[in-house]
């Protein structure tokens, strides 16, 4: 478990993929107290990742940050920003918005056209940075937080993601491309502005492009 930054109050850590970002078992909170040599460290989760995402991710060390964290995030003042390979070539910069409905069942997300219980807006933006071969590297600004949000609405669109399972049917035989980039938040403490970015691995299919 690589954590980027500690203090008696958060920690930014590097979520791996196919890590749960709850607090159980082999969870991003266990790991961390792990790392922190702590076993019984008060570690919380603030925001999660889908489990197949890695990435930067901020956990709160007791109920008053978390609770003060969780505000921001539902305020608007907790900025996540991602970076995603999908199949084809997207427009250089662009906005989606959608309602989405999650099959519990099917534990999936997907586009609709009416609004139901259960629906909710999704909207994002994106800058296109680069293409090659077929497929572009996108940052992704989040200013909803739907469940696959980002998977679901760029594959309606005809990008999917590269090394994407459940929402694309072709096979790329990599993990997910999709990776929480960077973190923007007041330090609930001081309410410092704190900003904290970290590129993905130089693996394929972030290996075809120059992230800087």
């Amino acid at each position: 478990m690589k954590l980027i930054y500690v203090d008696n109050d958060i920690i930014i850590a590097v979520k791996p993929p196919r890590v749960l970002s709850t607090d159980e078992p082999g969870g991003m909170p266990e790991l961390v107290r792990d790392a922190l040599g702590d076993k019984n460290a008060d570690v919380r989760t603030v925001h999660r990742l889908d489990r197949v995402v890695g990435g930067l991710m901020i956990l709160a060390r007791g109920g008053e940050n978390a609770s003060v964290l969780s505000r921001q995030v539902q305020n608007g003042f907790f900025c996540k920003q991602y970076l995603a390979v999908v199949h084809g070539e997207t427009d250089d910069s662009g906005d989606m918005t959608d309602l989405l409905y999650r099959d519990k069942a099917r534990k999936m997300t997907f586009v609709t056209d009416t609004p139901a219980k259960g629906v909710q807006e999704a909207r994002l933006s994106y800058e296109t940075l680069g293409r090659t071969d077929e497929m572009s590297l996108v940052k992704i600004q989040l200013h909803t937080g739907r469940t696959h949000q980002i998977r679901c609405q760029f594959a309606s669109r005809g990008f999917p993601l590269v090394g994407e399972r459940k929402y694309s049917t072709l096979e790329d035989g990599c993990e997910i491309a999709l990776w929480s980039y960077s973190l923007s938040f007041e330090h609930p403490k001081t309410g410092e502005r704190m900003d904290f970015s970290l590129t993905p691995p130089a693996e394929y299919p972030w290996s075809k492009f120059n992230i800087v």
